[in-house]
């Protein structure tokens, strides 16, 4: 047969109802017939109300698909299907169920991870809290006298105990206690910084506009990368109410760069009769290098042998416990924060202190840290620990994928961990990590499985690899993880466009 003998080729016959949105809407099925569907079981689940509403809405994300021209007939009677309908909202429903704020297994080797929570806390603390979160607590009640007492006092004993400072209270993080501290010191008048430490960091907290809102006024001094003594010394006028330095806690300047010390600072500040603020910002009470840490942040201690008189820090950080910003300094100092109107508004609730006084008790025993504090323990962690780690939980793996349930290839893998929540940022721990190379599937969308299982596990995925990183692996998590892996496979990604 020659090419003109060729029939034409067929054009497309649009199904009924093609282009015509009218009626494509009319086929969406009746709100009544989708509830006569439904089973006993389903009402003892939710109310007959509960159900119209999660119907009505799986209803509605169809409607506007097909208002937007994104669906046509073919693709709409898939999702249009009663048992679909109801079984999306079956899945609506069962959400609204489940807690929102769940555990979650850190298998991304950042230690203080800001959107997991940070710390772990300390076994300590959730005893603590256990034991006496429920009921009524002795927060500001003095069990001798039964005279009202400061709530934060059981806290500020051990902060005392554990830095030598002269006095100290809490608040519910740092950025307010940085914010209280520049209003109950400098409110009103001025307050030298040098330029390079005016720091942005996450949630758009920057220092200018938290000097701004605390009501005192912002003297920048220096350059970006090197700042003076002289520059400080020639700023100070009859308007100047403190010094301030700011640990630049999230980035580093290298290279020709300079700053003043801390005991220049506060010598210039007692000749004139002006106070110092360090904010910290991590802050720790412990010193990590010393443990084989490559990088240390700046202890309280350091700052208050300096003769800082007002010095803030992040309870939530290095220090391993609860949400938190502390203050410590000199007894004026810090009744002066206490006195100020903010300081009623920020303060800390009953399970903050209960968990943070747990917490601050284990560094009464430093050589015990590696067993009783997380994250002390996470970023201690020697190599060969985490190199057995690693090695069990990629054995364990294995097997599964042995029996047909996970078809990834699994293997040891070094890879960079980190400190994490503006901690050491340029500081890389070498971790350990289990790399999977998953078949069939993606490894962006293995990774999402993980997180959406019954215990969300949350990885890293470079170069088409999923990485189980074994140092923020918390105890019994392993068991967790093969489980997410197993079902990750056993269901199936959800086509929503399918019947």
């Amino acid at each position: 047969m020659s090419d003109e003998a060729l029939p034409p080729l067929p054009r497309p016959t649009p199904p009924e109802g093609a282009g015509d949105t009218a009626a494509l809407l009319r086929r969406l099925p009746r709100m009544n017939d989708l509830l006569a569907g439904l089973s006993e079981e389903d009402f003892e689940r939710a109310p007959r109300e509960e159900w119209g509403d999660a119907l009505r809405q799986a209803l509605e994300e169809v409607r506007a698909d097909v208002l937007a021209a994104r669906i046509g007939p073919v693709v709409l009677a898939g999702r249009i299907a009663p048992a679909k309908l109801r079984a999306a909202a079956r899945r609506r429903i069962e959400r609204r169920r489940d807690p929102g704020c769940v555990r979650v297994v850190n298998a991304t080797g950042v230690v203080l991870h800001t959107n997991l929570g940070r710390a772990a806390l300390p076994p300590a603390a959730l005893e603590a809290l256990a034991a006496h979160g429920r009921g009524y607590q002795l927060l500001a009640a003095d069990a001798e006298g039964g005279a009202r007492s400061p709530r934060e006092r059981h806290v500020e004993r051990l902060f005392r105990e554990l830095t030598g400072a002269e006095a100290a209270t809490v608040v519910n993080n740092n950025a307010a206690a940085t914010l209280v501290a520049l209003a109950a010191l400098g409110a009103g008048r001025e307050i030298i910084v040098a330029r390079g430490q005016l720091v942005e960091i996450g949630g758009a907290y920057r220092i200018p506009e938290v000097m701004n809102q605390s009501g005192a006024i912002l003297r920048e001094v220096g350059t970006t990368n090197r700042v003076h003594l002289r520059d400080y010394e020639n700023a100070i006028g009859p308007e100047t109410a403190a010094l301030l330095r700011v640990h630049t806690s999230n980035y580093r300047v290298e290279g020709f760069q300079g700053e003043v010390g801390l005991d220049e600072l506060v010598a210039l500040g007692k000749a004139y009769g002006l106070p110092v603020i360090d904010d910290l910002g991590s802050g720790a009470l412990v010193s990590l290098s010393a443990h084989g840490v490559p990088g240390d942040e700046p202890l309280i201690q350091t700052s208050l042998a300096a003769g800082a008189d007002l010095i803030t820090a992040s309870g939530d950080k290095l220090i391993g416990g609860p949400q938190m910003g502390i203050l410590l300094g000199t007894r004026a100092a810090v009744a002066r924060v206490r006195a100020h109107p903010f300081y009623r508004a920020l303060r800390c609730d009953k399970l903050t202190l209960i968990a943070m006084e747990a917490t601050l008790r284990t560094f009464l025993h430093p050589e015990r840290l590696a067993h009783d504090h997380p994250t002390f323990a996470m970023l201690t962690a020697e190599p060969r620990h985490l190199e057995a780690l690693a090695a069990n939980l990629a054995l364990r793996l294995a097997e599964v994928a042995t029996a047909g349930e996970l078809p990834v290839h699994v293997d040891e893998a070094i890879a960079p961990d980190a400190v994490g929540a503006g901690s050491l940022p340029t500081v890389e721990l070498p971790g350990r990590a289990v790399r999977l190379t998953p078949h069939g599937i993606e490894a962006g969308e293995l990774a999402r499985r993980l997180r959406v299982g019954s215990v969300p596990v949350f990885t890293t995925v470079k170069d088409g690899h999923v990485y189980v990183h074994v140092r923020t692996l918390q105890p019994g998590d392993d068991d967790d993880v093969v489980a997410a892996f197993r079902a990750a496979f056993e269901t199936p990604a959800e086509d929503p466009d399918g019947p």
